[in-house]
């Protein structure tokens, strides 16, 4: 059984490299010659498929465009297959190829030790007993252990449904975003940096790695120290070169990448060394382009930039972006969400722009291997009107190519609602989603490896929620 078993987890690893490859290779095709957004450019593009107008949901949770339609997978404070509750503050998430028509679904909590109530351990952590000590990273103090981690869902592609769920990742705190990875594991990111002390019985503001498995269990939860220790928000990796690149949630955050000793190929081998960068121009004059004080860059300039070597990982008075800035890295308005799209990675910096509603950069890389310290930023959207994006939060690659951005505006005062945005090669945004449950941000939208099915949270209470219907064709 034991070879059986290898095998299947290769043939698996190897569906996983193939799906992540050939979404990538789709994004490239598509924005390879992208015009970005124009300043106030309304929802006048034709999207790729007839989205119209959203129709009110009769049960008052996501509208749609016509001809689609949702189910709700997952719910916050069900029971799961392990016994233990749903965790609330349902986040970024991915979608793996899993065996025999099924597709894996890993979800992150941002929850920390306050959150019991929500947690999955029940109110007064009784349910704690029911897993190993040593899965879980942090049990805690006296207010009990952290209550952040992953969830993974197993989903029947035939019917749509939900086989089963169950915690994936243990005693973590605040997992935000995160990133798959192309050998079949999703990266799972602490945005906090909580020291050991009080209820902390250890460091948090690590990464995560956790498989993406059909079955129940925990993965082992050991911090990928060498990717450094901030407020991590997102990952994405580089097929190509598996250089890991990062964002961090911060008004005056930085882009980093590790760049692994070797490229690593499987599970586990983000442990390994390496080196921490930080991105910066090779223009120091440039200045600040999260465009608040004055416009350094407008939409479609793309400006040449470097990587700076960080003089270490973990930062004990939480000042690693200071010394970054020192150093001369780029300072960016809250990195959150980032994705691998073709031959570079775009991320979304939530309060960046003069209006602080947001932007979309896309960093690509140096295409020659004898100089991967050097590349090109580009400033993808920033549109200063809440009418077309609103403080973009989560992204991904849709299976044809374009962006799909969770939008995460505090109070949604200014637009219709927290929606789900494509954003098409020409520039144009178009709505395909929009939370009429409450003010919750959407988070985690990904698509089913088969790209039949669209994937997205609302964060709170906690929903999960399968969207269906007539998706373009990658």
């Amino acid at each position: 059984m034991a070879g059986t078993t290898e095998g299947a987890t290769v043939a698996r690893m190897n569906l996983t490299r193939r799906h992540f490859l050939r979404q990538a290779a789709t994004a490239a095709a598509v924005f390879a010659g992208i015009n970005v957004f124009a300043p106030r450019r309304l929802f006048a593009a034709t999207p790729p498929f007839a989205v119209g107008g959203l129709v009110r949901d009769p049960h008052g949770i996501l509208e749609l465009p016509q001809g689609f339609t949702y189910r709700v997978l997952s719910r916050v404070g069900e029971v799961m297959a392990d016994g233990l509750r749903v965790p609330g503050a349902f986040d970024g998430m991915a979608a793996f190829p899993g065996p025999s028509g099924l597709t894996l679904l890993v979800r992150n909590h941002e929850l920390d030790e306050g959150h019991a109530e929500i947690g999955p351990f029940g109110a007064d952590h009784a349910l704690l007993a029911r897993i190993p000590a040593e899965r879980v990273y942090d049990r805690g103090g006296a207010r009990g252990p952290s209550q952040g981690g992953t969830t993974t869902l197993v989903i029947d592609d035939a019917t749509g449904e939900l086989r089963q769920q169950f915690l994936s990742l243990a005693g973590t705190q605040r997992n935000c975003a995160g990133g798959p990875t192309p050998w079949g594991s999703w990266i799972s990111c602490e945005e906090t940096v909580v020291r050991a002390g009080g209820n902390a019985l250890r460091d948090h503001g690590w990464a995560f790695e956790v498989p993406a498995s059909a079955v129940p269990g925990l993965a082992e939860p050991i911090p990928l120290t060498a990717l450094g220790r901030f407020r991590r928000e997102a990952i994405a990796i580089d097929p190509a070169t598996g250089i890991v690149y990062q964002t961090e949630d911060r008004e005056d955050g930085l882009v980093y990448r590790f760049v692994p000793a070797q490229k690593p190929n499987a599970v586990g081998a983000l442990r390994g060394p390496g080196r921490l960068q930080a991105l910066a121009l090779v223009d120091a004059q440039l200045g600040d382009v999260r465009n608040w004080a004055r416009s350094v860059m407008k939409p479609g300039d793309a400006v040449a930039a470097r990587w700076i070597d960080m003089d270490q990982v973990d930062a004990p008075q939480d000042d690693l972006r200071a010394r970054g800035f020192q150093s001369g890295a780029l300072r960016f308005a809250r990195g959150e969400g980032m994705w691998w799209a073709g031959d570079g990675v775009v991320f979304c910096c939530t309060d960046g722009g003069a209006r602080k509603k947001g932007q979309i950069f896309r960093y690509t890389p140096n295409p020659s291997p004898a100089d991967d310290e050097h590349g090109t930023l580009t400033l993808v959207a920033e549109p200063n009107d809440p009418a077309v994006l609103e403080n973009c939060d989560n992204i991904a690659v849709a299976p044809w190519g374009e962006l799909l951005v969770c939008e995460d505006a505090v109070g949604a005062d200014e637009s219709p609602g927290q929606c789900l945005v494509g954003v098409t090669p020409s520039g144009g945004c178009y709505r395909i989603g929009r939370n009429v449950l409450n003010g919750s941000e959407l988070a985690g939208v990904c698509a089913s490896p088969d790209g039949r099915t669209l994937f997205v949270n609302i964060q709170m209470p906690g929903l999960t929620l399968a969207i269906t219907g007539p998706w373009p064709k990658g």
